[in-house]
């Protein structure tokens, strides 16, 4: 029997590109054979919510320039900057700085005088994120940014001391930031990673792929995670969240 949210992508998605829906034990999630299953018209107004500015153009400009990965899709800064203002963030944690697009969504989501710790490996990528953040108006003072192997700098982190935690890095270190988010996080923090289906062309290629095994293994241990109320937003590559549940 079909499956009623197949069903309805079915209705709303004109031609061949209709998504297939994949379920796990405990969740579902869309298949996207490009970044969105909406139309046009439905597109441009969800865009309208994530509209950027000349700073956030600014970050994903050096990261072109760069040659760099694609930072995080515009959609999915809207959904930082929400989850971050819903639990009126104060202290946040991104795994994967990069130039600064996923950080400054996460800096007009969080609460006045708090602090976002954002660890990369590139001594370059936290130069100019500084500048952006800078000309976007945060002072030093809000952000602090730690450059080194995120799994080297993880465990200087305090306990339980924090609201959010962003990670996009190093796919098959997944695992890794999921059980360093579950101790820093406090009860009813949030854990994200970004591009969670985004490398997902199909079971078939999970043994020769490492980065879509990794993407694989870290949905199913977050579906099956008693202490995670999760979901998993078919934006940009695929946004996995979930809800730290109280002790």
């Amino acid at each position: 029997m079909p499956h009623p949210v197949n069903e309805w992508a079915a209705r709303r998605v004109p031609g061949p590109a209709r998504p297939a829906l994949g379920c796990g034990a405990s969740t579902c999630f869309l298949r996207l054979p490009e970044a969105t299953i909406f139309d046009t018209d439905v597109a441009a107004v969800l865009e309208e919510f994530a509209a950027e500015d000349e700073f956030l153009a600014t970050a994903r400009a050096n990261a072109e320039r760069a040659g760099a990965a694609v930072p995080v899709a515009a959609m999915t800064g809207a959904a930082l900057r929400f989850l971050a203002a819903a639990i009126d963030a104060r202290a946040v944690v991104e795994i994967g700085t990069g130039y600064g697009t996923s950080a400054l969504w996460l800096l007009r989501g969080m609460r006045q005088g708090s602090v976002l710790t954002s660890v990369d490996v590139e001594p370059e990528h936290h130069r100019l994120a500084r500048q952006v953040f800078g000309a976007a108006g945060y002072s030093a003072s809000r952000y602090r940014l730690i450059t080194g192997r995120a799994l080297d700098v993880l465990p200087r982190l305090a306990d339980g001391a924090y609201d959010l935690v962003f990670c996009d890095a190093d796919k098959r270190e997944l695992v890794d930031y999921l059980t360093a988010a579950l101790r820093l996080l406090r009860p009813g923090g949030i854990v994200a990673f970004d591009n969670a289906i985004w490398s997902d062309q199909g079971s078939n290629l999970a043994h020769r792929d490492p980065d879509t095994a990794a993407a694989a293994e870290l949905r199913e241990l977050v579906a099956a995670e008693p202490a995670l109320v999760p979901v998993l937003l078919p934006i940009g590559g695929g946004l996995l969240a979930a809800v730290k549940r109280p002790d």
